[in-house]
Parts: C-alpha cells; structure tokens; sequence
C-alpha cells in the first residue's frame, strides 16, 4: 500500500485509530464484532446441540470452528460498508484537504480490519469456553487457529472494500454482504453433519471454500498440528490479497 515513511506509518495509525473509535460509536458495527459472535454461539449451541449432536457440550467442536468463521467474516464484510458511508458521508473529501499520503485512509481502514476481526473471533471463542468448551490442543495452538481465521477474514476484507468503493450505496452493500455470508456458511460444513444432506448439496459443500477453511481448522484443532488443508487455506488467502489488493488500490485512487 505503499507506506514506507514513518511519518505515513503514523498516519496510518492514527486513522487506525479514528475507525477503531468509529465502530464503537456505531451500534451496527459493534453488533457485527462483539453482539453477534456470542448471541449465535449461544443460540446454536442451545438451540441445536442437542438435536445434532447429542448434547451442548458434544456439539460445541463443531460449533467453534462454525462460528469463529462466521463471526470472523461477519465482521470483514464492515469494510467495505465502512468505506462507503466515509465517502458518502463527504469524510474522504475533508482527509484530501489534510497533509497525508492519499493512501492513508484506506490503510488505516484495513489495518484497524485486523482488531476488529480479533475481537470479533475472541467474543466467539470465549462464549464457547464459557458454555463448557475446553481445548484438548495447546493454547499456541489455539492462537494459531485464531490468527489463520483472522488471516483468512482479513484477505476478504479487501474483497468487501472493494466492493464498497463500486457500490454506492452502503446498506445495500450490508444486505449483499449479509446474503452472501449466510449463504457460505449454512451451505458449508460449519454446523451440521455433510453426510445429512443429500448428494448434490454434498458435493457443493465440500467445493465450498467456507468448508474447506472449517476442515483445515478442525484439523489443527483435532490433531494440534498444521496439515495440507491449512497451508492451502494460507495459500488461498495470500492469493486473494494479491489480487484484490491492486484493485482495491486502483478502485481507491478514483477518490484520491
């Protein structure tokens, strides 16, 4: 993103800040990190615990990887409506007229992205913990889990900021993002049993990127060690980045 003075890293820090200051002050954005994780967590857990699993407590290892991508992409879809509302809002016109690097704004929003996806993936985690949920892997481990999440929310975040900077108008892009999510993660391994579902939606699930990024994380959960699936997830996110991550830059300049 082309930050490479101290001063610009200041810069980016101190917008970093101003949207971190901004999502608190917005109750939909702090719905999205901190109130949805743990209502869904509960919800889920009590709700289908029982029915699918057998019990809370034998469901909620399934449960934790679901919801930790959930809320992790949940959170990420923010981006891009963040975006919007800063440029319809006129605020993008006022930070032109200030003596920072054009960038500055955009860095500042996808760089505050990765607190809000932590606090967002540790609201789920500790709401798991705190219905009973107990790790049989160490809590690097855990960590780990957590940050491949972060990692994986974070390179859509680019995708959902782009979006925001093509699409004009901020709670459409809400209700896209919220269309989309849904429709990824209930169609995806992250709270039932794939062999339920008929063969077609079989096969769509595990084609389903969503899946694939629950199963790497299972695994390491299950196992305590990083396989294939998650390298390939890393793989998948660093692509990602490399792709969206110019055109974010390019859609962004338009308003530079």
């Amino acid at each position: 993103m082309e930050i490479k003075q101290p001063a610009e890293l200041s810069h980016v820090l101190t917008m970093t800040h101003r949207n971190l200051l901004k999502m608190w002050h917005n109750p939909d954005n702090v719905s999205d990190v901190v109130i949805q994780p743990i209502i869904f967590t509960l919800l889920f857990g009590y709700l289908f615990g029982g029915a699918i699993a057998g019990s809370v407590q034998a469901y909620l290892p399934m449960l934790v990887t679901g919801i930790l991508i959930q809320s992790i992409l949940n959170a990420a879809s923010g981006s891009g409506q963040q975006l919007r509302e800063d440029i319809n809002a006129g605020v993008f016109d006022r930070f032109k007229t200030l003596p920072i690097s054009p960038i500055v704004p955009l860095a500042g929003q996808l760089v505050g992205d990765v607190f809000r996806l932590l606090i967002s993936g540790l609201m789920a985690l500790v709401t798991a913990f705190m219905m009973g949920w107990r790790p049989i892997v160490s809590p690097l481990v855990l960590i780990g889990v957590l940050l491949l999440a972060v990692f994986v929310g974070w390179s859509l975040s680019w995708v959902f900021a782009l979006v925001g900077l093509m699409v004009k108008n901020a709670a459409l892009i809400g209700s896209l993002s919220m269309i989309i999510i849904l429709v990824l993660t209930f169609l995806s391994n992250a709270f039932i049993p794939t062999k339920t579902l008929p063969h077609l939606l079989q096969t769509i699930v595990r084609l389903n990127p969503v899946s694939l990024t629950i199963t790497a994380m299972r695994t390491i959960l299950r196992t305590g060690h990083w396989g294939p699936d998650a390298f390939g997830v890393l793989l998948s996110g660093f692509l990602i980045i490399v792709i969206f991550m110019p055109l974010t830059v390019l859609a962004y300049r338009r308003f530079g």
